[in-house]
């Protein structure tokens, strides 16, 4: 009688195992899109604004191209106090464009919440949406400063109604992405509209959130210099109108310089969470 022998096939690896690694490969991938990208666009931007100075024969008393401004801020004599000013003035923006941003889309989630549980609210607040949107907002600086006083109220309102309408048609949209057989079902075993919203709705709308949150930030540093300019003064916004009238030209294009890489910057910065994030939950294709 021969014993009777017994093979074991091998381990297989784990689905989960798999799917983790799939999940680390597109975050990877998507990582490196996103640096690339924000490596072409510096580059790019550099070109265009060296480029534009030589086409269009800018006098080199008014146009300052980017040896220029890294002289001011690095080689100088007085390159360390060009900084301290320069980045100072920026971080006051940053900080402004900062309260528009939490400001705006804070607003705008509300609503887009609000619209997704009441067409009539829709039907009702929509309308001024549109005006907020129609309306310049140096025509309503006016208004704003008269009501808010020159405040960081009316930076937040200033800046929130610059982000207000592009994060809440985003917002919107996302919400209304969610699947209607997973509606149903939610009906079926009796849940609410807010049940609906809350286990279906937002999750689905997730890239389309975090694309609201990306086109928001260059609208807040948008919304934080026309406030500075307008209303509160200082920062870039508060600071670019006094070095135009005084002929200090190579500060103002500084100025413009370094509010644009931070806008670059933040954006790209939100983009490369945004890959990220949408990578390892599965989502990417539906950025």
């Amino acid at each position: 009688m021969t014993a009777l022998q017994t093979t074991t096939s091998p381990p297989t690896a784990e689905p989960s195992s798999d799917i983790r690694r799939e999940a680390r490969r597109a975050t990877i991938r998507a990582l490196g899109t996103s640096l690339s990208t924000f490596g072409l666009t510096i580059a790019a931007v550099i070109v265009l604004w060296q480029g534009l100075l030589w086409v269009f024969g800018i006098s080199a008393y008014v146009g300052k191209g980017p040896l220029d401004v890294w002289a001011f801020l690095v080689t100088d004599d007085a390159a360390a106090e060009n900084r301290a000013r320069m980045f100072g003035e920026l971080f006051v923006t940053l900080g402004d464009a900062a309260i528009g941003f939490a400001a705006g889309l804070f607003v705008a989630l509300l609503v887009a919440l609000a619209f997704q549980l009441s067409k009539g609210i829709e039907h009702a607040l929509m309308p001024l949406a549109m005006l907020l949107r129609s309306v310049p907002l140096v025509a309503m600086a006016p208004v704003i400063i008269l009501i808010f006083g020159r405040t960081p109220a009316t930076v937040a309102v200033m800046g929130g109604i610059v982000v207000l309408f592009p994060a809440l048609v985003n917002i919107v949209f996302g919400l209304r992405q969610a699947s209607p057989q997973m509606n149903d079902l939610i009906a079926v075993y009796g849940g609410s509209a807010w049940t609906a919203l809350r286990k279906v709705a937002l999750p689905s709308s997730l890239p389309s959130l975090l694309a609201a949150v990306r086109i928001s930030v260059p609208g807040a540093i948008t919304g934080a210099l026309l406030a500075e300019w307008l209303a509160v003064g200082g920062g870039v916004g508060g600071a670019v109108g006094g070095y135009s009238a005084s002929a200090q030209f190579t500060a103002l294009w500084t100025s413009v310089v370094l509010v644009t890489i931070a806008a670059l910057v933040l954006y790209n910065l939100v983009a490369i969470i945004e890959s990220v994030v949408l990578a390892r939950m599965g989502m990417a294709d539906r950025a």
